[in-house]
This record gives structure tokens, sequence and C-alpha cells, in this order.
């Protein structure tokens, strides 16, 4: 048995009716695939430009690099992330289904609500951590305007005042998403230019204040290039990447509205490693010159925004923070929870209700205790996360390129009994790779221990499974690499046994 392609330029393909199907889960109509080269661009740079993608540069210069080390491993990184971005994105275009449809192919119909859960589920606990960091900002700046503002009674132990930045914050966020994909392509397209200029005003601010631009770049490596560099490169490199990982899985979400394969391989060539390059680059130079200015280096661009007396420039600075915020959360973080909660029960949930539940769920896995611990934030997160989903997306790869050779029968897609149902809606190969993968990728999970003996992170010192502590910090690699590497091995024999 092989698969029937459907040719992106043939008429629409007739999709069965039944329980695994609803209209925000069918192939989007050739008539819908309008996203253009610049809409993709402009998707990257209102995802990339954000507060925790700010942060991550001046971290890994709080951890000792220079901002050459810095940049260059962040540009690394994106580099190496866009390559399954655009081998998963590939399905979009040319079928028009979205990421829970795709992974159907190689789970099975029901198999596929294992990787769009975990993907979900990570993308309501990003949802519910961008959307505080948000509220946050916007308490910050508007504290600054408004003298009492940050001083108001506590509930829960915050100011009341702060809870309502975060609920009016969450609450417009549901509002823009609601209205559908067209009108988060129109958000998009407006809100990444005038977040690029915030971040440029930013940078022209602090240098005019350090004495120009020379200053911001004298600040010389603590680390050097030898030993000491490569112990916080590589799991730093895993880090980067684990930031974008969740993207590297649903980014069909996206492609499936465009116009064709050149303009979503060109759109995120360009919008991705170009822009996170960019920004970078700009946060480390802001960070370098807050050092020289106020004597500390301060991280957190609201914080530095806050400093300034001027009404319009914080102004400026509080809309900014707003549109950069919710254009990532938006885009990054409900859009692939909806479908896939979709996926989960098509006759019930739709894109809507499941981003109505994205956004309720953000709420309750409580992210302002999530942030409260950096070591949570960064071990527990960034890196198992990073470790769960390479694996799935080793998966996807090898299915759809290797096994398939991109050739899929759309119609089977929904259909119980089809060629992608396997053993009850389940294909046992993909778990079991799965499982393995993700065994080597996050088994060894370790946390390191400060100079006074405390350890740092919820893991053993000595790794969950101390043997493959030392595949830990390349969690991300390991899990995609084995994964994709016994899936297909796996799938081989069963695809020559299927063909008898």
């Amino acid at each position: 048995m092989t698969d029937t392609a459907i040719p992106s330029h043939s008429p629409a393909v007739e999709i069965p009716d039944g329980r695994y199907v609803n209209d925000d889960l069918r192939p989007v109509p050739e008539s819908r695939r309008t996203w253009t080269t610049y809409n993709f661009v402009a998707l990257w740079i209102g995802m990339a430009h954000c507060i925790p993608s700010w942060t991550l540069a001046s971290g890994l210069v709080a951890l000792g690099m220079d901002w050459k080390q810095a940049v260059l491993t962040i540009a690394l990184a994106n580099i190496i992330v866009l390559l399954p971005m655009l081998l998963t994105g590939h399905a979009g275009p040319k079928y028009g289904i979205p990421f829970p449809v795709l992974a159907r192919a190689s789970f099975g119909l029901r198999g596929a609500n294992l990787p769009a859960l975990i993907r979900a589920a990570v993308a309501c606990a990003w949802f519910g951590i961008q959307t505080w960091i948000g509220g946050q900002g916007i308490f910050i700046l508007l504290g600054k305007i408004f003298g009492g503002w940050t001083e108001a009674s506590h509930i829960g132990g915050y100011p009341w005042t702060l809870w309502l930045c975060f609920v009016i914050f969450w609450a417009i966020e549901l509002a823009v998403i609601y209205r559908g994909m067209d009108t988060l392509r129109r958000f998009e397209s407006w809100a990444a230019p005038f977040v690029l200029v915030g971040a440029v005003v930013l940078l022209v601010w602090i240098a005019h204040k350090a004495g120009g631009f020379g200053p911001l770049l004298d600040e010389p490596s603590k680390v050097g290039w030898g030993a000491d560099f490569y112990k916080i490169f590589f799991p730093g490199l895993m880090g980067m990447i684990g930031f974008w990982s969740t993207l590297s899985l649903n980014i069909p979400d996206f492609t499936r509205f465009g116009k064709g394969q050149r303009a979503q391989v060109w759109g995120q060539t360009l919008g991705l490693p170009t822009t996170m390059t960019l920004f970078a680059l700009m946060s480390v130079l802001v960070t370098s010159g807050s050092e020289k200015v106020y004597g500390a280096a301060i991280w957190d661009p609201v914080a530095l925004a806050g400093k300034t007396d001027n009404t319009f420039g914080l102004l400026f600075a509080l809309i900014t923070v707003f549109v950069a915020t919710i254009s990532v959360n938006i885009a990054a973080n409900v859009v692939s929870p909806a479908y896939d909660l979709a996926n989960l029960a098509p006759k019930f949930i739709n894109f809507r209700t499941g981003a109505l539940i994205t956004g309720v769920i953000g709420v309750v896995v409580m992210p302002w205790k999530l942030i409260s611990s950096p070591e949570l934030y960064i071990f527990t997160w960034l890196g198992v996360v990073g470790g769960l989903l390479g694996t799935v997306a080793g998966i996807l790869i090898a299915d759809y390129w290797i096994i398939r050779r991109t050739v899929l029968d759309v119609a089977d897609l929904y259909r119980p009994e089809g060629r992608y149902w396997y053993t009850g809606g389940w294909n046992w190969r993909a778990v079991l790779a799965f499982a393995v993968g993700a065994v080597l990728a996050v088994g060894g999970s370790y946390s390191t221990v400060d100079g006074q003996g405390a350890k740092q992170g919820p893991f053993p010192v000595d790794g969950l499974i101390p043997f493959l502590k030392p595949l830990a910090d390349y969690g991300w690699a390991v899990g995609l690499s084995s994964s994709l590497v016994l899936y297909a091995v796996l799938m081989a024999g069963f695809r020559t046994s299927e063909r008898r």
C-alpha cells in the first residue's frame, strides 16, 4: 500500500464527516491560503521581540559571556532550530493541515492526541507566564505614571492593581484570538514594525546616556574561549533551541495559510534567525549600557524603561511592552493549543473554544509561581520541554520526509480504519520511539550546586537517571536524533510488511 499525494493545485479533497473532523481541522482551501513572505517575516518579528527572548541574551552575559559569545550562541541556535521548522512546516502549504492532523500520519488518529496534548500543555503554561510578565510590565510602567499605583493593598501576596493589569491583559489577548487567524495576521503585520522601532529607540536612548556605542562593546568575557566557555555554551545552546522548539512542532498551524512553499521558506528564513540575532545584539548592548549608566546591569527591559522620568517615553514603552507581549503570546501560545484541544474532541471543541480553554488553564497553572524561581524556570522548563518536544519533532520529520517522502492521503487523516488508523487508532512504533527518545533526552536532568553547597534546581544533583546525566545538556538534539532514527527503523519494517 502506498500513499497517494493530493497536489496543492488540485480540487479540494473530500473529507469524510465523523468524530475526527470539524471546520477548524479541515484542510485550508487554496482560496484562503493567502499568507505571503512578509506575513511570515512579520509573524517572526512579532514573536521574537518579547521580554523573555530579550532576557535570553542578557542571561548568557550574566553567566559570563561577552556580547559576541552571547550573540553567536543565539544565532547558531536559531539557525539549527530553523531546519526542523522548515521541514515540519512543509506540510502546511502542501496540504493545508494543522499540526495535530499532521501528527495523525505518524501517531495514528487517536495517538496524535499524545504529542498534541504535550504541546498544548506547554503552550498553556507559556501563555500564563507571558500574560503575567506582560501584566507586570504594564503594572510597573503605570506605577511610574500614576504615583500610588504600586502601593495598593495586597491580595494573595500581590497588589490588587497588579492583578487588575493581569486580568485586563488576559482578556484583551483572548478577544484578539477569538476573532480568528485573519485578525492575528493583520495584528502581526502592524505589530512587528512597531515593536522593532521600540527596541531601536531603547538602544539609542541607552547609548546616548552611556556616551556612545563604544562603551557598550568593551565589556570583556569572564569565561574566555576555553573549557569554561563550553560549559556554558552547550547547555545555553540547547536552552536557546528549546525556546523555539515549541514552534518547530506546530508551525504547520501557520504555514497552512501560506500561498506556497516559497512564502513559508523565505518568510521563516528571513524572519527567525535574523530577527532573533538582531534582537539578541540589541539586548546585550542595552544591558551593557545600563551597567555603564546605572552601575549595575539591568536585564529586564521594563525595569530599564522605568528609569526614565519622561512621560512620553514611559507611555511609548508601555505601548511597546503591551503590543510585543500580546503579539508573541497569541501567535506562539494560543494558536497551537486551540487546534490541539480541538483535535482531542472535534465535535465539542472548535478553535475559539480551544483558545478560551487555553486562557483558563493559563491562569489555573499559577504562572506567578512558575517564574518565581529561576532554577524552576530554566532547569525544569526550557531543558525538559526542549527535550520532550525535540523527541516529537524527530518522529514527525522521520515520518513525513523519510517514510512517506512528503506524500500523504489527506482524506485518510480524518477517516477511522484508514491507513493511519494502525492498531485501534494508535501507532505503537511512534509511541515507543517517543518513550525511548524522551528518556534519553530528559532522563539525566540534574541540578547544579552553588558555592555554598545549595542545590540550584528541582532535580537530583546526580541526575534523575545518573548514567544519562552526560546527555542532559544536549536534550533537544538527543531527543530529536534518537526518536528520528528509531522511528525510521521501526516504520521501515512496517512498510515492508505492509506491501507484501
